[in-house]
């Protein structure tokens, strides 16, 4: 064999060469799957049962009142916390108020008894006046007591708390005259979060 058939095997060699390796990059199986996607936010669905926790009538200094209510998670996600903000308006009925009547009306006690442990309570307020809490935001569900005999903190969805209240018109021994005939209007809002 000549030169030139050699040159010209090999060059041809060459070429079929290319042409398979670059033939074989472009052979190949392939397969296509599709995803179908959906964000779908959860909700804060936070409910206090009964909507009016207290109505006292008639008040006098001494006097108080025990009220049980519930705070009821119906919404889809958990709720780590329940702010409570407390705000109030007394409407004088004489005039002749020098004394905010909501510093006589004093939460002895807001107990969230589902996160209580034994003989220890969970209070989440504790002998607080109205007038000393609109500047807090204590958390109504919030497990201030040592223990694991009940639930943590938080209201996971679908459960509720039990919380007890006690109310009292602070007798402070001296004349509450000024206070006859007013009435104070209590807002509690609990902020779920």
């Amino acid at each position: 064999m000549g030169i030139k058939k050699k040159l010209g095997l090999g060059f041809a060699s060459a070429v079929l060469g290319v042409s398979l390796v670059s033939g074989g990059t472009f052979a190949y199986f392939s397969d296509t799957a599709e995803t179908d996607n959906t964000f779908a936010a959860g909700t804060l669905d936070l409910a206090v049962d009964p909507e009016v926790i207290v109505n006292m009538d008639n008040l006098r200094p001494g006097d108080y009142e025990l009220r049980t209510f519930y705070l009821e998670n119906n919404g889809s996600l958990d709720i780590s916390e329940v702010l409570l903000e407390t705000s109030y308006e007394v409407i004088d009925a004489e005039g002749n108020n020098t004394d905010d009547f909501g510093k006589h009306i004093r939460v002895n006690f807001l107990e969230n008894a589902d996160k209580s442990e034994g003989n220890r309570y969970n209070d989440i307020i504790y002998s607080k006046t109205l007038y000393e809490l609109q500047n807090m935001s204590p958390d109504a569900v919030a497990k201030n007591v040592l223990g694991f005999e009940n639930e943590p903190s938080g209201l996971p969805t679908g459960t509720s708390d039990t919380m007890y209240v006690q109310f009292e018109f602070v007798d402070n021994g001296e004349k509450q005259n000024q206070f006859q005939g007013d009435e104070l209007k209590l807002k509690w809002s609990f902020e779920a979060r």
